[in-house]
């Protein structure tokens, strides 16, 4: 196979002559009608209709150009990545995730990645919305949903999330411990998203899902605050069934109740704007999320945002 005369052939099509074709590649007209015949001889078909005044793609050329045009493409993006790798990546990587999984994992990730990569900078935004990447200038968000509803975005699942009952030590010696879901109505709740000092919570247990009314007096929109809530006694709550953390380790830890129901929660997922021509740090910086968010054993260990 000859590339070059390929490429020719291509740049002839698009130049729409042979003089003009000479003319970008810097090459006489002989040599360019020449490798062009020489081309056609190969594959034993004619591809142009040459005239005085025009040139004319024969089916067979029409037919050629299709495969040859995009393989050439393709060529030409491979040969733009592997020249990019010789070059150390630098720059600014602009990434939103939920305050919790930020908090609680993509500290130690950012770190070693920018200890690999010493000329890549993070800016790491933390909040509960979720963002419009390219009205808000962000290379790529960590989110959790329970679908991607957003065509324009490029999103790839890394986990689950799950939560489950725990309440402290203090807080069970104080009003006893529940042994069936009902009883939970009696209990004094920290509500994530409540409404009004009541919620419903929706559970998996062993007769599939069920129901159940409680209330509060603590109502919270972030779930590193429902945990420090059950941490200090102040009632059961919904929580990953997390390591506590460093920051916890000289803390008892929270007991799980009712440990046969769990709330299913949401898809974990890395996304981006758009696949094309993105920038080798991001791309870099995807891949590494993608990786060790995966490698979670499970991502839901990390973060319980619904």
């Amino acid at each position: 196979m000859d590339l070059h005369a390929i490429l020719v052939f291509v740049r002839v099509v698009r130049a729409g002559s042979f003089t003009q074709a000479a003319h970008e590649l810097d090459l006489p007209k002989s040599s360019i009608s020449r490798t062009v015949s020489h081309l056609e001889e190969s594959l034993g078909v004619r591809l142009l209709q040459r005239t005085t005044r025009k040139l004319h793609l024969t089916e067979a050329g029409q037919a050629y150009l299709a495969e040859a045009e995009p393989a050439l493409q393709q060529l030409d993006e491979a040969t733009r990545s592997v020249s990019r790798l010789g070059k150390e990546p630098r720059g600014t990587i602009r990434v939103t995730a939920p305050v919790d999984l930020g908090i609680l994992a993509l500290g130690e990730i950012i770190a070693r990645f920018v200890r690999k990569y010493p000329r890549i900078h993070i800016e790491l935004s933390l909040s509960a919305k979720h963002v419009d990447l390219v009205a808000e200038g962000f290379d790529l968000a960590v989110r959790a949903a329970s679908r991607m509803h957003d065509s324009s975005l490029i999103a790839r699942k890394v986990g689950s999330t799950s939560l489950g009952l725990y309440a402290s030590a203090d807080y069970l010696q104080r009003k006893g411990e529940p042994k069936v879901l009902s009883d939970l109505a009696q209990h004094d709740c920290v509500l994530f998203r409540g409404k009004n000092g009541r919620s419903t919570w929706q559970l998996l247990g062993p007769h599939g899902e069920e129901s159940v009314e409680v209330k509060g007096s603590i109502n919270v929109d972030e779930m590193l605050f429902v945990r420090e809530a059950v941490q200090a006694g102040l009632g059961i709550g919904r929580l990953p069934p997390v390591e506590w953390g460093k920051s916890c380790a000289s803390v008892t830890q929270p007991k799980r109740v009712l440990p046969l129901y769990s709330v299913s929660g949401a898809g974990l997922f890395v996304v981006t704007s758009s696949l094309r021509n993105l920038p080798t740090r991001v791309a870099l910086f995807r891949d590494t999320l993608i990786a060790e968010l995966s490698a979670l054993d499970p991502v839901s260990n990390l973060t319980g945002r619904l």
